[in-house]
């Protein structure tokens, strides 16, 4: 990095915030502390307070273990003051809120990376910065490839992958100097974490792939408790997710999307193989009574494909199942 980069070391303000730091969000913001970025990670209290007492640990797939000592953690999101590049990694349903809480607190040329499931977070997280004069904030789809658990607070265990495939929200948007300069530098501090990063030009079709693959396996892995090996070994349980699949692309054709069903299949069935013994971040939610988000998964797909005269009666069905089990009281049995 040079000095004109926008993502200087040796501050007392970060040059990284991670807001919503769970496992991903201190996965990555442990790299980049690693590399000498001066990272702060917004999050729960208790995550925060072991963080704060013990440093944050972080367990590679590999064996190799990482205790980072010089890690900033705190609850309150004012502390994200000065950062030039956020990794945001909340919720879909707190994107609005926790949009507002930290825009008083924003670089005004911060670099956002959406890191979140689902494909409406990057629109919504700008439409807020925008309406609060934050229009040099650079909001940055970003498709993440890495599993990753929070064994306790203060500890993250790495189970594979680690990739972010990054790009612009907006068509032409890439082709600004200045959105071109700035995915770069991303890009670049990433490398010397360690951690590759793509900058596409279709990274919301990448965002859409991901989706197919949570709409075929999240609902259905919350509703059984399985992982999905299990779930894939059974026939009608395979018809039922290529009939999500299917209308998934239908969808995602129709809002002009590049996404293939020859390509969506292979990703569905490659998952099954690959992370036979996941469950997904769905199931977690439902067995600890949490609200998930399925409005941003197969809620999603019913609410485009009414929009679009698509029929969608398989993620239909799934969502409504969720919503229903979403209602249960807390410490009853899913």
């Amino acid at each position: 990095m040079t000095e004109s980069s926008h993502f200087h070391r040796g501050h007392r303000q970060p040059d990284v915030a991670v807001v919503g730091a769970g496992a991903v969000g201190s996965f990555f913001g442990g790299l980049l502390a690693k590399a000498g970025y001066a990272v702060t990670l917004i999050g729960r209290e208790a995550h925060v307070r072991a963080v704060t007492g013990q440093g944050l640990r972080i367990t590679m797939a590999d064996g190799h273990e990482h205790l980072l000592t010089d890690i900033q953690a705190s609850v309150d999101p004012s502390h994200i003051s000065g950062a030039r590049l956020v990794l945001l990694t909340v919720k879909s349903y707190d994107t609005e809120l926790v949009a507002e809480q930290i825009a008083p607190f924003l670089h005004p040329q911060a670099v956002v990376l959406s890191m979140q499931n689902g494909v409406d977070n990057p629109e919504r997280l700008q439409r807020v910065l925008q309406a609060r004069g934050l229009s040099g904030v650079l909001v940055v789809p970003t498709a993440v490839y890495v599993a990753t658990a929070l064994s306790e607070p203060g500890h993250v265990t790495h189970h594979g992958r680690g990739e972010l495939v990054i790009g612009p929200l907006q068509a032409g948007e890439s082709g600004e100097p200045s959105a071109v300069e700035r995915l770069s530098e991303v890009q670049s501090a990433f490398a010397k974490a360690g951690v590759v990063v793509e900058i596409s030009e279709s990274v919301m079709a990448e965002l859409w792939g991901k989706l197919v693959v949570n709409c075929a396996y999240n609902a259905v892995s919350a509703l059984s408790q399985m992982p999905y090996g299990q779930i894939v070994a059974v026939p009608a349980m395979r018809d039922l997710m290529d009939a999500a699949v299917r209308e998934v692309v239908a969808v995602a054709q129709a809002d002009g999307i590049g996404l293939t069903l020859k390509a969506a299949r292979a990703a569905t069935e490659k998952i099954g193989q690959t992370m036979a013994g996941q469950r997904s971040s769905t199931a977690q939610d439902v067995a600890r009574a949490k609200p998930t988000e399925i409005e941003h998964l197969n809620g999603l797909i019913v609410r485009r494909g009414h929009a679009l005269g698509i029929a969608t009666p398989a993620n239909l069905a799934l969502y409504a199942l969720i919503k229903l089990l979403e209602t249960r009281k807390p410490g009853s049995q899913p």
